[in-house]
């Protein structure tokens, strides 16, 4: 019985460490919401008039999507890289999201 009750509180504490995380500058443990910060800087001469944007999700340690900067220029249209930020959500290691958002030209 005790090794039976040792095995669910086992069972029940790595379920609530979460184990979906969106990446970020900072993580917060229980709530990241909103967050953004920078990826990379490209050409500084190209103009950032246009935007693109892909975005990654995560749900209960299932992740799919194509948050790439490669996928964020198809969608926006962009040859020339001015420079690309991100913005992450993450909830309780439930839901993660991050995007990644280009601007160029």
């Amino acid at each position: 019985m005790k090794l039976l009750l040792c095995g669910l509180a086992l069972i029940g504490i790595v379920a609530l460490t979460g184990c979906t995380m969106a990446n970020g500058p900072v993580i917060g443990g229980l709530v990241t919401v909103d967050q953004k910060g920078p990826v990379s800087v490209g050409d500084i001469r190209a103009g950032a008039t246009k935007v693109g944007m892909a975005q990654a999700e995560g749900i209960l340690g299932v992740a799919y999507g194509d948050a790439s900067i490669s996928t964020a220029m198809k969608e926006g249209n962009i040859t020339k890289v001015h420079h690309v930020d991100c913005e992450t959500f993450s909830v309780l290691g439930v839901y993660a999201r991050n995007k990644t958002i280009v601007y160029g030209e």
